[in-house]
This record gives C-alpha cells, structure tokens and sequence, in this order.
C-alpha cells in the first residue's frame, strides 16, 4: 500500500502540496488528473525518492520494484530490441552473471543461474520484448536498428517499451499515449488492462482514462481529490460535489454578510463590542468555501470571418514530399465552408506533411493548392509553439495582432484562455508545453480565421482545456482539418475523415473503432509480410524466433558440454563420497535444465 500522510512540497515560490493525504491500495490502477503545474510530474519524483517533501510523510513498501519511462533520448548503436530487453534488469542482470560463470567455467554458479533464470521466465525475454515492440509499431526490421537511428518520437515509444518490459510492482506512467498512433494506444490499454501490479498514471486522455483506470486522483487547490471508478464516473461524481459546494458557498456567503453587517453596525458600540468580538472570530474561524466558477478558468471562443471562400481550398493532382522522396501522390480533395475533416493515418504516413502544404509551408513538387486570395488559415503546430518569443509575455504577443485595442480587451481576452490578472505578464519562458500552446491558441481565435489546421493540438494540454477548445471548435463556424490522436475531441468535432495511407489520402467513411480495428489488421499483414519476405532474403536475416533457437541451441550445447565434464569427474572413484554426492546434485540439476531447454526449442518449432 501506498500513503501520503500530509504532504507539503513547494518547488521554487510555488506550494504544490499542503497537508496532502492519499491512500493508493495494491492492484488499483490510478489516473492521475489536474491543471497543468499542479504537481503530477512532481508527485511521481516523490513516489521514486528522487525528490523530498517538504512536510509530511511517504510510505512505499521498501521490496516494491519502481518501473517508469525514461525521458531522455538516447544515442547508442545498441539495436531497438536489445534496448528494450534491458529493461527487464533482472534478466540484464543474469545474462552478465552468466557470461562471467561461463568464462570462469563456474559450474555451479551456471546452474544457479539458469534456475534462476526458469523462474524469472528469462528464455522468453526476447520474445515479449519483440511482442512490446510489435504493440508500438515497430516492424521487425525496425527491431534490428540503432536506437540513435529513430526520431525523439519513436525514441519515447522505445523508453515506454522498457518501461513496460520490467517487472514490477509499480508502474508510473506520464503522458505515455503522447507519441502513440491510435491502434498503439488501443494496444496499450489492452496490454495495461492486462497488468497485474499498481499503476499510476499521468493522462489527459478521458477515454485512454476510462479504458484503463479504476480509480481517479485529482489534484485540486494542493490536495488530493480521489473517487473509486473511472474518469466519466469521477466527472458525475465531482459535478454533484461542486453544485453541493455551490450551494453550501451560497448559503455561506449569506451568513458571512449577515455577520459583517453585525460587525458594521454595532462593532463602536460599548454595549455590543463582545457579541461583535464573537462574530468577528466566527468570521475569522470560517472555512470558506471556493466558488464553483473559480474552478472552470478556461471560457473561450473561436470565431471565423463571415466572408469565406467557398471551396475553401481545393487539390488538383497535388504530391507532396521533401528532398527527392515523395510521400504523397496525385491527391486530389476539396474542402467546403465549415467541414470538419479528421486526418486518420500512422505516423510517417503524411497526415503532418498535407497539413503543412495547406498551411503555405511546403511547396508541393506537382499540383496545385487552389486558395481565395482572400482565405485566412489559422495553423496550429509544435513549431508553432516554438516560435514563440520566450523571452515575452502573452500580453506583448496577442498585442502584436491587436494594434490599437484596449489594453482591458487584451487582457480579457486573455483571461478565457487561463491568462488572467498577471499570468498575462509572466515571461512566455517560464510555461510548461500546455501553456505555451494555449498562448498560440489565443492568437489563433484573435485572427478569426476561416480556415483552421491542426495538428495534434491537445498535446500537453490538461483536461479542462482540451473540453474548453472542443466546446469552442463545436461553435466554430469555419473550416477545421485536425491530425490529433485524442479520440474524445475528434468524436466531439469532427463530421467526417480523410485517410493518408500508401501515398494517397482518400475520405473514410468509417468511425474510429473500425479504423483502430483497421490499423492493427495491417499491422499484422505487414509483420507476416516481414516474416516472409525474411525466409526468402540471401542472406536471410535472422528473426525473432531465429534469434530465440540460436540462443536455445547455444545454452543446449554448453548444458551438453557440461553434464558430459561432470560426468568424468564422476568416474574418479577416489574423491570423497560427499564429494561425489554434491557432483551427482549437481548433474540432476543440469541435466533437468538440458531438458527444459529441449521442450522450450521443441515449442518454438512447433
């Protein structure tokens, strides 16, 4: 069990926890919710003593195995699957050991080893790491290259999958769908519904939430705010909770002016001043209780020109590429007034490269983009984000749009999109990634355009925001194309999808059930296509299960090596008989060894 007896902890000017208590029980897996710079990350640095509290105390059980991901990207010549295998230490661990015994010809070390390694299911190590691999869209080719050969994205799909590849007791996750395709994260909640130990986990994902938790922990005004259930149960059940608040606030507030009038009135009167000494004490003692409004920061509109183009833009023949290779080919699209098109596709597929030549930023190799001279787009990306002056205020950047505005409208303005008072004036350096896209966001509903592109928007935006941009993109009269794997805002937005795959985009007219159940269908043709294409390769490249009997037949041929020198030395009749009784132990050991090894190499072939 894990618990959290009054925690206090600051980091810097900033009180994240105040007398903060939590209860986590084994076996509960957790969603761990609340604004961006509440503390999540932070609570997670407690949990793995990489941090220290304030105030308080924390109880995790000494003998419980921390698993996480990694968030540093790496560069080494070490091979994808090898990586990920490295992350179950203890495996790592005995294959070092093993090597050591084997050059040592420490027989009886060997065999502790290999028991060892029976009861920690090691001989299959290989296998459910190439099947994690598999789960994050990693092809067996891919498997075999230098983790320094991937892009930060599928480096972090790579620390995931060590992550997962430990066992452990608990397993701290934090934005883990982030870099994932939709039939990855679809995979992942199948694979974490399956997961035995506690899980706590760092989302903004309300379905990935309501697949995989069973319990949700808020983080609100530094506490913990905790409901058994998943996240649309823990919603119903806080809405009640913040409308009883409501009222209780209300009947507060009434009984606040009711004494503050007493204290008003009769406070300079002689023959009154004890009752109104009492009232202002009561006063004084009161817990006040927060307003419901003050918990929903985030009102905000998009608004679009009312003089748009209609088409809106159109495709003829367009391909799209970079440098000299082509990804996409011939595409020929229209988009009207007002649709709302969802981009479906894996990652690679082109789904940001579409995005970006509507944008104006790449020019296509073939093909013409026809736009109204007129049109006014309104393109949210990363490197949008990252254009971003630092060293400048939210205030100074929507003013860049707003010449001649009202200092008052500018900040109010500001105010919807969580800016309010003087966050409007803090230094755009010092935001987390949800910040600094709410700035761009602001700046993009400035413009009014009429046509917006987005891509992936709610990365690193919390919940509350990302229900706010889906109410507002509902409202939105203009155009909308979104590549986003958050599966409630595109439920909630979009009217229909355009597929990039293979070079083409071409509409879906499915739902994204049947697209996820799509994208693993093709998975699995490519892996058998892999497979086969492997058997006929000169010279053929080894796969998985290869590599598993080569393994196999090695450990089969030094446990043969071994019984055989045991054997011998049991045939000099003059060593003592307990000498020759720990020999005799000592065979059966590795002779039941060579047998399950024999029975794992004859599953693989069959």
């Amino acid at each position: 069990m894990i618990e959290l007896k009054k925690i206090a902890l600051s980091r810097g000017q900033k009180e994240l926890l105040d007398q903060a208590s939590l209860i986590i029980n084994p076996g509960e897996k957790v969603g761990l919710v609340g604004a961006n710079g509440t503390g999540k990350s932070t609570l997670f640095g407690l949990l793995r003593g990489e941090l220290k509290e304030d105030g308080g105390e924390i109880f995790v059980p000494k003998n419980w195995r921390i698993s996480s991901v990694l968030q540093d990207l790496q560069q080494s010549d070490i091979s994808a699957l090898d990586y990920v295998l490295q992350g179950d230490d203890r495996w790592f661990n005995n294959q070092k050991a093993l090597i050591k015994a084997e050059e040592d010809q420490n027989i009886e070390a060997i065999i502790a080893l290999h028991e060892e390694l029976t009861v920690i299911d090691g001989y299959r190590a290989p296998a459910r790491a190439a099947e994690l691999l598999y789960g994050l869209a990693f092809s067996t080719q891919q498997q075999q290259q230098s983790i320094k050969s991937f892009s930060g994205g599928w480096q972090m799909r790579l620390n995931l999958a060590r992550a997962l590849m430990k066992p452990c007791d608990l397993l701290l996750l934090d934005e883990p769908t982030n870099h994932l395709d939709m039939d990855a994260i679809y995979w992942l909640e199948g694979w974490l519904s399956r997961f035995t130990g506690t899980l706590i986990v760092i989302a903004h994902d309300s379905i990935f939430l309501d697949n995989v938790v069973n319990k949700i922990v808020s983080l609100e005004e530094q506490r913990f705010l905790a409901h058994r259930g998943n996240y649309s149960n823990f919603i119903k059940w806080r809405a009640e909770k913040l409308s009883q608040q409501q009222k209780v606030f209300e009947q507060q507030q009434k009984k606040v002016a009711h004494l503050q009038s007493f204290i008003n009135r009769f406070k300079a009167k002689a023959s009154k001043a004890k009752q109104a000494q009492s009232r202002m004490k009561m006063l004084a003692r009161m817990d006040i209780v927060a307003s419901v409004q003050a918990n929903s920061p985030f009102q905000f509109t998009l608004t679009a020109q009312s003089d748009c183009p209609n088409p809106v833009l159109q495709l003829n023949d367009v391909t799209l590429g970079y440098g000299e290779r082509r990804i996409l080919n011939k595409i020929r699209l229209h988009v009207g007034p007002g649709e709302r098109i969802g981009l479906l596709g894996a990652n690679g597929a082109g789904k940001s490269t579409l995005i970006k030549a509507l944008a104006g930023d790449l020019i296509p190799f073939s093909g013409e983009i026809v736009k109204s001279p007129k049109l006014k787009i309104g393109y949210f990306a990363q490197h949008q984000v990252d254009t971003l002056n630092l060293d400048e205020t939210p205030f100074w950047h929507l003013s860049q749009y707003a010449h001649r505005v009202d200092q008052q409208v500018i900040r109010g303005f500001l105010g919807g999109f969580g800016f309010a008072g003087d966050k409007a004036f803090e230094k755009v350096g010092v935001f987390s990634g949800g910040e600094k896209a709410r700035v761009v966001l602001a700046l993009l509903a400035w413009q009014k355009p009429h046509l917006l592109l987005l891509d992936e928007p709610t990365n690193h935006l919390d919940l509350e925001v990302r229900e706010a941009l889906a109410l507002a993109l509902q409202d939105f009269e203009g155009a909308v194309i979104v590549v986003s794997h958050d599966r409630q805002l595109l439920s909630s937005v979009v009217d229909s999808f355009w597929l990039v795959h293979e070079g083409k985009v071409e509409p879906y007219d499915d739902d994204l059930d049947a697209y996820a159940q799509w994208m693993m269908n093709q998975r699995k043709v490519q892996i058998q296509g892999e497979t086969q294409s492997n058997q006929l390769m000169e010279p053929v490249k080894p796969s998985v299960q290869d590599n598993q009997l080569h393994q196999l037949e090695h450990q089969l041929e030094k446990a043969k090596k071994d019984i055989e020198s045991l054997k011998n030395q049991l045939l000099d009749f003059e060593q003592s008989e307990l000498k020759q009784r720990s020999l005799k132990k000592r065979l059966e050991t590795l002779e039941q060894h060579h047998a399950d090894l024999e029975n794992q190499w004859y599953k693989i072939l069959s």
